[in-house]
């Protein structure tokens, strides 16, 4: 008999084609207090006997696993929000950490659920919900009147949702610190809070940055030389003001200057700023306006690098600007389509794809609608970059024996790529079940028998 590498368990609990009973078998598996392999209860589509048997776990880590799947549907995970542990509880509260496709935005658990969590006897539930990243906006904005104070402050999340005399009451809130959170969301349009957010040392640089404000607030600043790169960010920085930091001797202060969304493209190609290779790009005025058409021409015809990549964020560019930023020649405009456009173009997709490399590389190649499939074995199956000859198991007229010989590729990411294919010939897919580095990818090749997969459970113990 093979001895198979403990791997292959894991592997097998991420394998698409396990039968229902293999599951059940998998889930009631205590395995020394640790519980079944965390790949099992993070899998899509579970049927209803395995989440029926995931909510009843006698581990709580296993349940608390399952209350933050990413691939569980929000009724799912729902179902453990009455649960015994708080700790439980408060994952179902929480949410997913993360999703498998940063594209898919995680469902929101039911309103009625979140009530009854924010009513949650302990503490650390309460907290973990009003931090979550996904709740509804209609729920957050219910929130404006909810008695505790924390729960007030979330609804700022959505302040440009709420209704003027839900803002008016959270301004005038008997909490300071939700009014001077809600103070922060209305200083671009209030001088008056502005002014009194520049006295608070926590507050003052958003409030420099965004608020309205008073020219002499602004000369103060400038005068006393503190805080300028956010003052020359700020929308209501007079003209004149805005020259005098375009020449500022401090080039983080003129950059910030260029990125201002009233400028020409002549004047902000008069101004002397440097542009670091891995700065930031999160422009504040392109990132509101991502579906804004008119945004994101200004920004993608720019010749500043920071707000074409800025706009390469953008999932809604249109066909032109599309081709426009196809052919740039910044590497991370390139990288942004790739990550963010549905229909960025080959080119650009196989450039990005060679030069990340990695994990990211082959989410990708698996997961980007456009990423190409057919004649890539042809085009990649000897080819010396091994990164390249992944690529050549993705091909659908690949034959079986190309992808045994990948399984003995000199790259393990190819070996691995080989291993989970299912035209892998079934001896020598057997056979890498003991192999180290790709026993777990052969493991969730979806041609393994499930003869072979309770053969695996066998050897690590799962019992019958």
């Amino acid at each position: 008999m093979v001895a198979f590498h403990s791997s292959a368990l894991d592997g097998v609990a991420a394998n698409p084609a396990v039968p229902t009973p293999l599951l059940l078998r998998l889930i009631a598996f205590e395995g020394e207090g640790q519980g079944p392999p965390f790949q099992v209860l993070h899998r899509p589509g579970l049927p209803e006997q395995a989440v029926s048997a995931v909510v009843a776990h006698p581990i709580v880590d296993v349940r608390v696993q399952f209350a933050m799947s990413g691939q569980a549907d929000p009724e799912q995970r729902a179902r453990l929000a009455d649960d015994p542990s708080p700790k439980v509880r408060a994952a179902v509260a929480s949410g997913p950490e993360w999703t498998h496709d940063h594209r898919t935005k995680v469902r929101p658990l039911p309103d009625a659920v979140c009530g009854r969590l924010l009513e949650d006897p302990e503490p650390s539930v309460r907290i973990a919900l009003l931090h979550s990243p996904h709740l509804a906006t209609p729920f957050l904005a219910s929130l404006v009147a909810h008695p505790d104070p924390a729960a007030r402050r979330a609804a700022l999340r959505v302040w440009d949702e709420l209704p003027a005399e839900g803002r008016a009451a959270l301004l005038d809130d008997p909490d300071p610190r939700v009014r001077r959170s809600a103070a922060q969301c209305a200083c671009p349009h209030d001088a008056q809070l502005t002014a009194a957010l520049l006295d608070d040392p926590a507050t003052l640089p958003g409030a420099l940055r965004r608020g309205l404000l008073h020219r002499a607030d602004a000369e103060r600043f400038l005068a006393d030389g503190v805080h300028l790169v956010e003052l020359a960010g700020n929308p209501s920085l007079p003209a004149d003001l805005v020259d005098r930091l375009a020449v500022h001797p401090d080039d983080r202060v003129r950059l910030a200057v260029s990125l201002r969304p009233e400028l020409t493209e002549d004047r902000r190609a008069a101004i002397d700023f440097t542009v670091d290779p891995h700065a930031r790009d999160d422009v504040d005025w392109v990132t509101a306006g991502l579906a804004d058409p008119d945004v994101l021409r200004r920004a993608a015809t720019s010749a500043h690098p920071l707000l074409r990549r800025a706009a390469a964020r953008s999932p809604h560019l249109p066909p032109d600007l599309l081709r426009l930023l196809a052919e740039d020649t910044d590497v991370l405009v390139h990288t942004h389509l790739a990550v963010h456009h549905p229909d960025t173009p080959e080119k650009v997709l196989m450039s990005v794809y060679a030069w990340l490399g990695g994990t990211f590389s082959a989410w990708m190649a698996t997961g980007h609608p456009r990423f190409p499939r057919e004649g890539l074995a042809a085009r990649f199956a000897d080819h010396p970059d091994a990164i390249y000859r992944q690529l050549a198991v993705r091909d659908p007229a690949a034959g079986p024996e190309l992808i045994e010989r990948l399984s003995h590729d000199p790259d393990v990411w190819t070996r691995q790529a080989a291993a989970r294919d299912p035209r892998l010939p079934l001896p020598r897919l057997l056979e890498v079940l003991a192999v180290p580095e790709l026993a777990y990818s052969a493991g969730t090749n979806p041609a393994l028998p499930p003869g072979e997969m309770a053969a695996v459970m066998d050897e690590a113990g799962v019992p019958g």
